[in-house]
């Protein structure tokens, strides 16, 4: 249900989180599904961000090589004998690929996962069926029409529900970095800058209509245990039926009081597809966001994985 270009990218540097939560660092339609994030390499370990090379760029790389390739191979064949050319090619070993490390947090939701992002510095738990993807960063590109936003610390629900498009999922959540110091103001922001970018093409025309509530005040609980205020708002989406049949959709989000800018959480979830996440059970999970205390952070190293 959800689409059009997306940010996604392995390795990503959770700048969109906190430091101790005492003080913030700042640091991917209608149709309606995200292209497919990329698992990013566990974790997202806490170094310089790498910039994507384009795609124009790498079909450009990629062009380069293979043409390259195809005069050696010529090169070599025009000076060997010609018993090279029955010759059995030599199989390519398999390539094992070993996780770097990375921090996860208990959940505090009895059958829950809980995704933790900033080395476990903040976590918030989703439901037995959601996939927690915490190396991973998605998002939309801001366009004409769309502002665009990024999350970091992801998890997904329903991927692949729509046959129509294999890159369909019914929801998802993540955390985004929101340049306003008040609470409320942030999730405001978040949920327009989600809202406007998830269920709209990227250059218009905005067809999406938007019904937001009013902000909820709450809570958020620091690593330390110390409480600060924090908003939550909530919107309904309707948007004109698409190959999915996406139709209506609600976002979610909760935005603390951390200083200068906020790290809001957002839930998003469409409607009209079983597995979906409801009013209530966004709230439950948005109500699980928090600061981790040390004590209960653990670093695990994932088990290494052959690609062949």
């Amino acid at each position: 249900m959800f689409g059009k270009k997306r940010k996604d990218s392995p390795g990503y540097e959770d700048n969109a989180a906190l430091d101790g939560f005492g003080g913030y660092q700042p640091s991917d339609s209608s149709g309606y599904t995200p292209a497919p994030e990329t698992p990013a390499p566990e974790p997202e370990p806490e170094k310089p961000a790498k910039q994507p090379m384009s795609r124009s760029g790498r079909r450009a790389m990629y062009g380069f090589f293979a043409t390259l390739g195809v005069i050696t191979v010529a090169a070599l064949a025009n000076n060997s004998d010609r018993s090279s050319e029955t010759s059995a090619p030599t199989p390519r070993a398999p390539i094992v690929y070993t996780p770097s490390p990375r921090v996860v947090a208990p959940p505090v939701t009895d059958g829950w996962q809980s995704v933790a992002g900033k080395d476990g510095v903040y976590a918030y738990d989703v439901p037995p069926n959601w996939t927690p993807k915490p190396g991973t960063i998605h998002g939309w590109e801001k366009g004409t029409q769309v502002p665009g936003i990024t999350m970091v610390a992801s998890a997904f629900v329903g991927e692949g529900y729509c046959p129509q498009e294999k890159r369909s999922r019914i929801g998802g959540s993540g955390v985004a970095n929101i340049k306003l110091a008040d609470h409320a103001a942030a999730a405001k922001k978040a949920v327009d800058a989600l809202t406007v970018s998830a269920y709209n093409p990227e250059d218009g025309p905005l067809t999406a209509k938007v019904t937001a509530e009013p902000p909820q005040t709450t809570e958020f609980t620091l690593g330390t245990g110390k409480k600060v205020p924090a908003s939550i708002v909530l919107a309904e989406v309707i948007t004109p039926p698409g190959a999915c049949g996406a139709h209506r959709a609600l976002v979610g989000v909760i935005a603390p009081q951390l200083g200068e800018a906020s790290a809001a959480l957002a839930v998003y979830s469409g409607q009209d597809a079983p597995g979906g996440a409801d009013r209530e059970l966004i709230l439950k999970i948005l109500k699980t966001y928090r600061g981790v205390p040390e004590a209960d952070r653990k670093t695990i190293t994932p088990p290494p994985s052959t690609l062949r």
